[in-house]
């Protein structure tokens, strides 16, 4: 058997006893030698294990005593419930709270737990300067010409080797570059829908895809969402001849962080190549994986074109170089239309030295480190929900991506509790930003991408106490 995969099945199967409470707090591991003789493997191997658990800060070393669960108050955080929208398509958009959080972006007198991404000081911007400096140094005039319909070559190639971590198998033929991911989202829904047609999504879902797809016309079906793995496939199978399209974020979406199993993945491709209803992919946060290896997509299992794969930098090292990319599939040619007609070319300067961080270890590197930050984050995050909020409080449990899910009882108005906390330097994002209904009144996201500090800590304790007086 491969050692990786050995050492990752070993690692998951103590994870997995741990999470389900077999394990308990405190309880004190097998050593190295002894996981050596009951598995059969390498001392290096059984040390990698261990490594792994305590990267996911399941276990605790304590010298010359050995490994030990650690005393995690998240694992006992109940989750939130299985939303549970309106079958019928509705359009009732809180515009104004909408408006109301994404003014906060920028503003430096804030705690901005309301924005979705990572905080500029987790990100390598030292190294993207250099690199932007050399970019204009290797392009043709230095950057100021137009690029390639299908956009920079380099960074196409990037983008392809790195799908073969996900099973893609993509060629630099596949791929368009964009402007952003949200710009690789509006091609598609812009090649795909008319006016009046019906997109599915999960409930809740990114404020700005709601936006988005409204502004085309298009109806949102929202679709009952499991926190931990997205969608309800039966409730997508009873509106199958209701819908047209099909948009989701199966690894880690905001604002749940539900991570759908690659079973339920392969049902749905399956599901919607035989009803010949083409699915948009937004992996936006794939590379954000906490585990021990980069999940699969639905792409991954596409033998038809029939899914439209989009990404970007935007959450892991740039989000201001507005570099995304699509691999549309059977629709490449409808979508470069499209390009050509909104953007002519994307900006060469972004893209020739975001290529080139990708192309050197760098990348992987600040990867590796960003996802323990974010891990490390999301359990003192919760450690704080469950000491210093009120009492009933669920939290979400991602395996990866920026955000935090949390609800309230139902008499919590995170409307209102925006307006207090805003008073006190602290902006959130209320749950009812994230659907077109009237629901998740007592729910809000959380960024956890932002570093943690004893001025963090204690604005999250101060959120917790002015929840309590909601």
């Amino acid at each position: 058997m491969n050692k990786d995969f050995l050492y990752n099945e070993i690692a998951g199967g103590i994870a997995g006893q741990i999470k389900n409470g077999i394990l308990k707090a405190g309880d004190r591991l097998p050593s190295v030698r002894t996981l050596c003789q009951q598995h059969g493997i390498s001392m290096n191997t059984a040390k990698r294990v261990f490594l792994e658990l305590e990267s996911q800060s399941l276990v605790d070393s304590k010298p010359q005593s050995g490994y030990f669960v650690s005393r995690l108050p998240y694992l006992k955080t109940p989750l939130p419930n299985v939303s549970r929208p309106s079958t019928v398509a509705h359009e009732n958009e809180p515009e104004e709270l909408i408006s109301k959080i994404y003014a906060n972006m920028g503003r430096d007198d804030l705690t901005l737990f309301s924005i979705g991404v990572p905080s500029g000081d987790l990100l390598p911007i030292a190294k993207l300067k250099k690199e932007i400096v050399l970019a204009t140094r290797a392009l043709k005039g230095g950057g100021v010409e137009y690029e390639s319909l299908q956009g920079n070559l380099k960074l196409r190639r990037m983008i392809a080797f790195r799908s073969l971590a996900w099973g893609g198998n993509l060629q630099e033929n596949d791929l368009i570059t964009t402007s952003g991911g949200m710009n690789a989202l509006a091609f598609c829904l812009m090649a795909l829908g008319k006016p009046g047609d019906t997109v599915a999504m999960e409930s809740p879902c990114f404020p700005g895809t709601l936006q988005l797809a409204r502004s085309l016309g298009l109806k949102v079906l929202e679709l009952p969402t499991h926190p931990s793995t997205g969608i309800e496939i039966d409730a997508l199978k009873k509106v199958i001849d209701k819908i047209n399209i099909c948009l989701l974020v199966p690894n880690f979406n905001t604002p749940m962080g539900s991570f759908m199993p690659d079973e339920n993945k392969k049902e749905v491709v399956a599901l919607l190549s035989k009803h010949n209803i083409p699915l948009i992919e937004d992996d936006i946060y794939g590379d954000l994986y906490f585990g021990a290896q980069r999940p699969k997509c639905c792409k991954s299992y596409d033998t038809e074109g029939n899914i439209l794969y989009c990404s970007s930098a935007s959450k892991t090292i740039a989000p201001g170089y507005r570099v995304g990319w699509v691999a549309p599939g059977k629709y490449k040619e409808q979508v470069l239309k499209l390009k050509l007609v909104h953007s002519i070319s994307s900006a060469s300067v972004n893209q020739e030295a975001v290529a080139n961080f990708l192309k050197t270890g760098r990348y992987e590197n600040h990867l590796r480190q960003l996802r323990r930050t974010l891990q490390e984050n999301y359990q003192r995050y919760v450690q704080t929900i469950a000491e210093h909020f009120p009492e009933g409080t669920k939290t979400s449990q991602p395996q990866g991506g920026v955000a935090l899910w949390v609800e309230f009882d139902k008499r919590i108005d995170t409307a209102k509790l925006y307006e207090m906390a805003i008073k006190h330097q602290i902006s959130i994002a209320p749950g009812r930003m994230f659907t077109l209904q009237n629901q998740f009144e007592n729910c809000m996201r959380l960024c956890i991408g932002l570093p943690w500090s004893d001025k963090l800590a204690f604005k999250l304790k101060q959120l917790g106490t002015l929840a309590k007086m909601v």
